[in-house]
């Protein structure tokens, strides 16, 4: 067993870990650094915010911190509110709440059981794995583990292409929506608003900023101009194990196959909701995107992802219903198109549109531009100071197709190799977003907190 293991992170993965190795009596006591990179632990970007409006989009039922403890969000929220049903979307910051009593009491009970638990309020700057531990390095101090993990949640957004210096010193183009979501301290406040992107942090950049700021106009550009699919009000069972998709699926790992299959079996199921049918997938899917060839995961990501993306990550049938509205009330309108350029002009950004397929080319004026792209899992393009020393050292290889880190199944990094036999590191591993080159379902907390259970079995083997 590892007994001095390294977390770093300090968002809901990490938590899960760390709750997952406390909660076990391993023979021998635990020495755990927790690098949390400072602010609030547990919570990181996802269950930061404190608006009542941003709401958790898996039902409470399916939200528990640990595998082993199904019911423990249901039974933490219930304590305040018996009322709250497994089915209800509940906001995000009530998990929050709970995942932070979730870390507080873990860091009880494994002081009480005799573990070392630091919890390190620092960003790590460097790490140098070798084939018998991890030296860690932050600031003047280094640290000696027989293992480390990388769970390190979203790597810091960049701008998209085409947006001027100019624009992006202006502070009128925002790239992190979060943090002008926790004030929204505009004076006066912004009448055009253009939202680039359409997932699901857009709907909650909308949802907040037209309640914080009535007399805005909102415009959501990308590219298919289509919103999140939504929730059925009531929750589905899945349809059954989806058995005979799932092999017919294997049997033909092809991009193309396999939405025709989907289709089919849509379409042959008239008593059972597409939903349920996706969902009914979501167990086999590390497997499924494991056996699909390289080519054919890029053609996925080129042609069928933003399809995929938008009925798998699904909105709450109330928030549906209040995008709805300010659809309705004219306060929001779609648009398609791929941004081309934005630049400063006086005081206004002017978005140029890629030309359409009449070769018209399209512009736009706003006050303030808000990028909402999502998740950026792309470690070659970084400016995440310790996986850019991972990669510019070899220690760690990009997954090609700009889906975090190259990994075992497991969760151990891959490296260059060299002289060793073996190329994945076995004392260096990652959890949560950095493996969605490996796992593709790799950034919810059901997956994240399987992951962290099956990461603790092997830090803990004997």
């Amino acid at each position: 067993m590892f007994r001095r293991v390294a977390i770093i992170g300090g968002g809901a993965a990490a938590a899960a870990l760390l709750g997952e190795l406390l909660e076990r009596r391993p023979p021998q006591p635990l020495h755990l650094d927790w690098y949390t990179g400072g602010g609030t632990l547990a919570r990181g970007v996802a269950y930061g915010t404190g608006s009542d409006r941003h709401l958790l989009n898996v039902r409470a039922a399916s939200m528990s911190m640990f595998a082993g403890k199904p019911r423990g969000f249901l039974d933490f929220v219930q304590r305040d509110d018996p009322a709250i049903s497994g089915t209800d979307f509940l906001p995000r910051r009530r998990y929050g709440d709970y995942l932070e009593a979730e870390v507080t009491h873990a860091l009880e009970q494994g002081r009480a059981h005799g573990h070392d638990v630091n919890v390190i309020p620092f960003a790590v700057d460097a790490l140098v794995p070798e084939h018998n531990g991890v030296t860690v390095i932050h600031g003047e101090e280094s640290h000696r583990v027989d293992a480390a993990v990388l769970a390190l949640g979203t790597l810091p957004t960049r701008p998209l292409p085409g947006v001027s210096a100019a624009a992006l010193a202006s502070g009128r183009y925002v790239i992190d929506p979060w943090s002008l979501l926790a004030t929204a301290s505009i004076d006066p406040p912004p009448r055009k608003v253009v939202v680039m992107g359409l997932g699901l942090t857009a709907v909650d950049v909308l949802l907040e900023l037209s309640a914080q700021w009535p007399q805005a106009q909102f415009t959501a550009i990308s590219r298919h101009a289509l919103l999140p699919e939504a929730h059925l009000h009531a929750a589905a069972a899945p349809a059954g194990d989806s058995g005979d998709l799932i092999e017919a699926m294997l049997d033909a790992p092809d991009i193309r196959h396999w939405l025709h299959l989907l289709r089919e079996a849509i379409a042959q199921d008239h008593h059972t909701d597409w939903r349920t049918i996706i969902d009914s997938l979501r167990p086999h899917t590390p497997r499924l995107w494991r056996e699909l060839p390289a080519e054919q995961r890029a053609r996925f990501l080129r042609h069928a992802r933003w399809a995929w993306e938008r009925a798998r990550h699904r909105m709450p049938p109330q928030v549906c219903e209040m995008i709805a509205t300010l659809e309705q009330d004219g306060r929001l309108r779609r648009q398609r198109g791929r941004m081309q350029s934005i630049e400063l002009v006086g005081d206004t950004l002017q978005l140029t549109l890629a030309p359409t397929a009449t070769g018209e080319i399209r512009t736009l004026d706003a006050d303030l531009v808000i990028q909402t792209t999502g998740l950026d899992t792309d470690v070659r393009r970084t400016h995440h100071r310790l996986v850019s020393q991972l990669l510019t050292n070899a220690h760690i290889l990009p997954d090609p197709l700009g889906l975090g880190v190259l990994a075992s199944s497991e969760g151990r990094l891959q490296h260059e190799g060299g002289q060793h036999a073996n190329k994945y590191w076995p004392h260096l591993f990652a959890l949560g977003s950095l493996l969605r080159g490996t796992l593709w379902e790799s950034t919810a907390m059901p997956e994240i907190r399987q992951q962290a259970r099956h990461l603790a079995d092997q830090l803990l083997a004997n």
